[in-house]
């Protein structure tokens, strides 16, 4: 590792593992176990595994370290632990801590399966769950306890893009003791440094962003070298969620391009909703580096860009919502987010479809959303997709 390089530099050449044959490309390692020179090397590397040693895949593997490192250089993580899919590292990320009796403090929004293991999970094994207004930090703060253990939030909260306070939650949270968990899918590791605002652990789902391209399922966590390969790690290997050889691959091969693609992607994303801002057919356009966000200077404070995401809430509700879903050409119809393709998707009957209408109106996910995760087509193409389908919305009004 070579702490001057830069970010593009290090998502290129990172924690790069050559064979023998000295390849350029990073050798795809698809094994599931490793053979040991005797039995005493085989002891020994049970007892204490060196950091190029491996034992079973789904504890480690080479093309999966190189994974690890490459990310954990990028974040700047001490260490990071790769999953079979994002899911899997929000679940490891939270059971790897918590018991029975602890109390965990959480957001309120949260996407559909991160709120069901809050929501569901947790509590059924005992663990005492409060849910707050994200960018409430009073709320915060009193709903910590003595046996708070940890809080999670998302850094921008899906689908309705609201942005917390990273470093104003993480205050709170270490002056009780406890330790703060940030999904930062949104924010991606490219526009955001979570951990220097404070955040202990941040997990990602590699699914979105980091692959990019719609190929494969994954996730990662980072955090501490005690942490990732102390309670983490003895969780994962134990539960079987590892990331296969071949997706860690494909992962790496996607950080190649992730400051590219994202930094393409956000200035697309700004240009749109600046420019739909304001149209007749909207009631709102959601999007962080937007001025009118509510928490725009804050976004401009934590992070480099607005994200690559755009909410549009469509006035009419679901039946002129749906006609402007049906009537782009262009943008896919993809509960799916980060691809290089333009994906939108309707949450109040998809992603967040279980939630009562009720939840769903407190969080703001009215039958009018929709989120836009916006890809690497032309702006003006998809400026021109987007504008025709909310004349035939509007026109269904």
């Amino acid at each position: 590792m070579t702490n001057t390089w830069k970010t593009r530099t290090k998502l290129v050449h990172e924690g790069t593992r050559r064979s023998q044959y000295g390849e350029v490309s990073e050798a795809i390692f698809m094994t599931q176990g490793y053979v040991y020179p005797s039995a005493e090397a085989a002891e020994a590397r049970f007892i204490e595994r060196g950091d190029d040693e491996y034992i079973y895949s789904r504890y480690a593997n080479p093309t999966v370290s190189m994974f690890e490192d490459r990310i954990a250089a990028l974040e700047g993580a001490e260490d990071a632990f790769a999953t079979a899919t994002g899911m899997a590292a929000v679940n490891g990320a939270l059971f790897s801590q918590l018991k029975s009796g602890d109390h965990v403090v959480s957001a309120k929004a949260l996407f559909g399966s991160c709120l069901f293991i809050l929501e569901n999970l947790l509590p059924s094994f005992g663990v005492e769950v409060t849910f707050v207004e994200g960018t409430d930090l009073a709320a915060w703060k009193s709903a910590m306890r003595p046996n708070t253990k940890l809080t999670f939030v998302e850094a921008i909260s899906n689908p309705t893009l609201e942005v917390v306070d990273i470093s104003g939650i993480a205050e709170i949270t270490h002056a009780a003791g406890a330790v703060m968990v940030v999904d930062n899918v949104f924010a991606t590791p490219i526009f955001q440094k979570t951990l220097e605002l404070g955040a202990d652990i941040v997990v990602y789902s590699a699914t979105k962003h980091i692959d990019g391209q719609g190929r494969c399922l994954g996730g990662v966590v980072l955090g501490t070298k005690e942490f990732i390969r102390g309670d983490f790690e003895t969780y994962l290997k134990h539960t079987g969620g590892a990331l296969s050889p071949f997706n860690a691959w494909v992962m790496l091969k996607g950080l190649e391009t992730l400051s590219l693609r994202c930094n393409a992607q956000a200035q697309t994303a700004l240009t749109i909703a600046k420019a739909v801002e304001g149209h007749a057919a909207l009631n709102n356009t959601i999007f962080p580096g937007l001025e009118s966000h509510p928490q725009y200077a804050l976004a401009s404070r934590q992070m480099s860009a607005g994200g690559t995401v755009i909410a549009l809430d469509i006035k009419g509700g679901q039946g002129a919502t749906f006609k402007f879903l049906n009537a782009l050409n262009i943008i896919l119809l993809s509960n799916n987010l980060g691809d290089a393709k333009s994906l939108v998707t309707h949450p109040a009957t998809t992603t967040h479809q279980r939630l009562t209408p009720e939840l769903r109106a407190e969080l703001g996910i009215t039958d009018g959303l929709v989120r836009i995760s916006v890809g690497l087509e032309d702006v003006d193409d998809l400026l021109e997709d987007i504008l025709q389908a909310l004349d035939k919305a509007q026109n269904s009004t």
